[in-house]
């Protein structure tokens, strides 16, 4: 990671080397924080936030969902993340907003704990590599379930929820594959440690719902979007796990991953064991957008003010 110059903290800006907590700080002993990640691409119109906020709505809902007081309005944050790119001179960044419980109270009720609002953005490449957009990546089923309904919210995006993607990620890393895969707690497929699952079989994309543990993810969102208007067949409904091993086509969406090809699952290889056509579509039709080169039709881009892209 390379450092910027500037971090937001509380409504001010300060010097990336002084957005600091104290270690007693609530979220360190109790992992009580909710947190976005956010794309601004390099249009050809300029710098531009991509669905600044969505994002942003969600940081509040996540916050809601913990019972997390923030004082700031969706305007007032996704306004500080606009500026915040635009000081920083970045034609292209990820920014990641941060609520999080402060220094106060040292027992699990956050009584009299502070809530800390951070928003920090750096230059960030294809999070499962360059190559993977085109020749897709190699997953695993994961030995960890997603969490359970009643156990922790899975439609709030908090660092709490992020120790069993750790679990997900790591033991996929150890085994030599890119991501791992992981099931709900009924046994049918959920999500990777950071990205929503798609499968295609006979030209129907399928993704699971809401109900399967996972994440509301932006991402997801725009691409069922943008199958509808190309005319693909697109269902939310449970998968189950052998059905990834006759699928046609496999990817992942996210912020990270943006639209990223499955090539082979357990070792068993995914259609023809790279990018397919489906995939092939929603990728250009997602990219043509994001970059600027297709009509923003959905008012999904923020741009950044021209004064910024000085690096």
């Amino acid at each position: 990671m390379t450092p910027t110059d500037k971090i937001w903290h509380n409504g001010r800006f300060i010097a990336w080397d002084e957005a600091k907590i104290h270690v007693l700080s609530h979220v360190v002993s109790y992992g009580s924080s909710v947190f976005e990640g956010i794309r601004c691409y390099e249009t050809q119109q300029g710098p531009a936030i991509f669905r600044l906020r969505e994002h942003t709505r969600r940081l509040l809902d996540s916050a809601r969902i913990y019972r997390i007081p923030v004082d700031y309005s969706i305007e007032q944050l996704i306004e500080a993340q606009v500026e915040l790119v635009r000081l920083n001179g970045l034609r292209s960044c990820y920014v990641r907003p941060i609520v999080l419980r402060g220094y106060g109270g040292v027992g699990v009720l956050p009584s009299n704990n502070p809530t800390e609002v951070f928003l920090a953005c750096w230059e960030w490449g294809k999070y499962l590599g360059d190559e993977a957009l085109a020749e897709g990546v190699d997953v695993c089923i994961s030995s960890w379930n997603r969490i359970a309904p009643n156990t922790l919210p899975a439609l709030a995006k908090s660092g709490a929820n992020y120790m069993n993607s750790q679990l997900i990620r790591m033991e996929a890393h150890h085994n030599g594959y890119a991501e791992g895969i992981a099931l709900d707690s009924e046994g049918r497929i959920s999500e990777g440690s950071g990205e929503n699952v798609f499968v295609v079989r006979d030209g129907k994309i399928h993704t699971p719902p809401l109900g399967s543990s996972v994440l509301p993810g932006i991402t997801r969102d725009t691409v069922i979007t943008l199958a509808q208007e190309l005319g693909l067949p697109i269902v939310e409904t449970v998968i189950p796990r052998e059905m990834l091993y006759i699928a046609d086509e496999v990817f992942f969406t996210g912020t990270a991953a943006e639209v990223t090809p499955v090539r082979s699952i357990d070792r068993i290889q995914v259609g023809s064991g790279r990018r397919g056509p489906v995939t092939a579509k929603l990728q250009k039709a997602f990219f043509e957008l994001v970059e600027g080169i297709a009509p923003d039709r959905h008012g999904w881009l923020t741009p950044v003010p021209a004064a910024v892209a000085a690096k």
